[in-house]
């Protein structure tokens, strides 16, 4: 199955839609296990009871984290507005789990409302990732969650897979690109990096607000 770029309303590429997750490919199968342990000894760590789900695409992981908080636990998906992606949320749904359209530059919620936010495979789509940062940073109590593809790991295995070759590797709706270095360096603006995982070719990290 080839990835399918998406689109929002205004045109603007959001991404792609593979259902990785669900992928009998056994490659992809073998590199999802690996970050789906690290993003679950991630989310241990932060142990949230609440949460904004920045750029939630599908809600595949949104829904298996509201599994996780139980009917006492709040957690908002949002996402821009992708036709798709509203086919999916209908389908991905939980009593204590509601999606938004909205984008991470601008989120209409209150200060500290959330214990913690994420942003999975988010922050190399947008415009700008700081202010997206400064955002989740606002609207959460403790804790950022957050993974990007790690560079140029990520261009290269694009590369050997045969994918995306005119683009040297970049898959569609990556504009921005960071190496494990350079993503602490982003995220220490906005707090204390207390645990950085490296599942290949992925870099993740908790981040616990000041």
């Amino acid at each position: 199955m080839k990835p399918r770029v998406t689109v929002d309303s205004e045109g603007t590429v959001t991404g792609n839609t593979y259902d990785k997750y669900g992928s009998t490919n056994p490659i992809v199968r073998r590199l999802m296990a690996a970050f789906h342990r690290n993003l679950d000894a991630c989310y241990a760590t932060a142990a949230p009871t609440s949460i904004l789900d920045i750029g939630c695409g599908e809600g595949v992981l949104t829904q298996e984290w509201a599994g996780r908080l139980g009917s006492g636990g709040r957690i908002i998906g949002t996402d821009l507005d992708d036709p798709l992606l509203h086919e999916h949320w209908a389908l991905n749904r939980a009593p204590n789990l509601e999606y938004r359209v909205m984008k991470g530059e601008q989120l209409d919620f209150a200060a500290d409302e959330f214990d913690t936010a994420t942003a999975i495979e988010v922050l190399e789509h947008v415009a700008d990732p700081q202010m997206v940062l400064s955002e989740m940073a606002r609207c959460a109590r403790r804790w950022l969650l957050v993974s990007v593809p790690r560079e140029p790991l990520w261009q290269v295995t694009n590369l050997a897979r045969g994918a995306y070759w005119s683009d040297f590797g970049n898959t569609p709706g990556h504009i921005n690109h960071w190496s494990s270095r350079s993503f602490q360096e982003l995220l220490s603006c906005h707090g204390e990096i207390v645990e950085l995982r490296h599942p290949f070719p992925w870099v993740m990290a908790v981040v616990r607000l000041p």
